[in-house]
């Protein structure tokens, strides 16, 4: 996969991708191949880039994913701990589990959408849900087994880029677009809110002459690109540099003053007041005031950093774009980079609990030994000494 910095400059446009649909734009044709076309005769392999081709139609997406058998190669883009099972979404409603700490993978029974799955949460052992393109909401009450369907709306061609939940009954749901769900009946009904966080206070006289294009009371609708939680306080990334946060699991947002005119993809609490934020072009940030106030740190890299994972009191990791592994041995102050050496995109990472990462992307799901990183980057630094 090509360096992010190829497709998006340090101050990008305002209309830039969500991360779901910069990843599946990203993503090499062969992706599409790796499904078994006997399985599904239906499934037609179409050239990325061939503006011609229509996109799949509502009736296609409404039918049930496939159990293929290279579906852990897929495009995948989200995962999360059910239990002490992992489970992990992407393109075509593929929904993978693992009981042996990402080893082994085998499809879920049965998803009732071939729609690409972006992110996935789990409350407990057993109940979950998952979100997507056309603004779809599966739950499963089986640690993943089988989903159905809670929402979905085609006609939004919207998609939905992460998901959280307080418990089993109070959820939100976020996406492109500005889109903000909100459920209080573990998903028997979503409601669609205005997402309208408090801004920043205004600083300076007001100047009366400054709507000079009468467009004073136009509201970006900004991609929500991620939610951070810790205890009952909410963060949300989003593009074009926007940060929120909400102190009473998201009744109330305020803006937060911003670090970076870029956009954000991650956001990564380390306990108390301290926070991790990142997106374009490597660009990682640290606040220890809860996103009152920011400084930036190096990352060795200008990669889009995707996702983060706190491994231990002391050790946390970041994952991106170009097979970024990031690894900090001092709570985030000081970074180490792991480039994959196959250079393929990591959306999504976890630790697997008996000392490697899982982690998914381009690629499908693998299992990434950061110990013997650690000791090759050791001993070659011995070496240049």
């Amino acid at each position: 996969m090509p360096d992010d910095g190829a497709v998006a400059a340090d101050v990008p446009p305002r209309r830039s991708l969500p991360l779901a649909l910069l990843l599946t734009l990203l993503a090499p044709v062969a992706s599409a191949q790796l499904h078994d076309s006997a399985a599904d005769p239906a499934i037609a392999v179409v050239p990325m880039g061939d503006s011609t081709a229509a996109p799949p139609s509502s009736d296609w997406l409404d039918r049930p994913a496939v159990i293929a058998p290279a579906a852990s190669r897929s495009l995948l883009l989200g995962l999360a701990w059910a239990g002490s099972r992992m489970v992990v979404v992407g393109e075509r409603g593929h929904v993978l589990l693992s009981d042996d700490q990402g080893r082994n993978w085998r499809q879920a029974r049965a998803v009732p959408t071939r729609t690409m799955l972006t992110a996935v949460t789990f409350v407990d052992a057993q109940r979950g849900w998952a979100v997507g393109h056309d603004e779809i909401i599966l739950h499963t009450t089986d640690g993943g087994e089988t989903w159905r369907r809670q929402h979905w709306a085609p006609e939004s061609q919207q998609p939905l880029l992460a998901v959280w939940f307080a418990d089993a009954t109070r959820g939100i749901a976020v996406g492109a677009y500005k889109a903000f769900f909100s459920t209080q009946d573990g998903g028997t009904t979503w409601t669609r809110q205005a997402f309208e966080p408090a801004p920043l206070p205004h600083e300076g006289p007001v100047d009366p002459e400054a709507d000079v294009d009468g467009d004073a009371g136009f509201e970006p609708e900004y991609h929500l690109n991620a939610i951070a939680a810790q205890g009952q306080r909410l963060w949300i990334a989003a593009e074009a540099g926007q940060l929120y946060r909400s102190d009473d699991a998201g009744g109330h947002w305020q803006t937060l003053p911003s670090p970076y005119a870029g956009s954000f993809f991650g956001l990564l609490p380390l306990g108390g007041d301290t926070l991790l934020a990142f997106g374009l072009r490597g660009h990682l940030f640290r606040s220890d005031d809860a996103g009152q106030h920011w400084f930036p740190l190096e990352t060795g890299t200008t990669a889009m950093l995707t996702d983060g994972a706190v491994l231990s009191q002391e050790r946390i990791v970041l994952v991106g774009l170009s097979g970024v592994v990031l690894i900090s041995a001092d709570r985030g102050m000081s970074w180490t980079l792991h480039q994959q050496p196959d250079r393929r995109g990591l959306a999504a990472v976890l630790p697997a609990g008996d000392g490697p990462l899982v982690a998914v992307g381009e690629e499908g799901v693998r299992r990434i030994e950061i110990a013997a990183a650690a000791a090759g980057d050791a001993a070659a630094a011995g070496g240049a000494r």
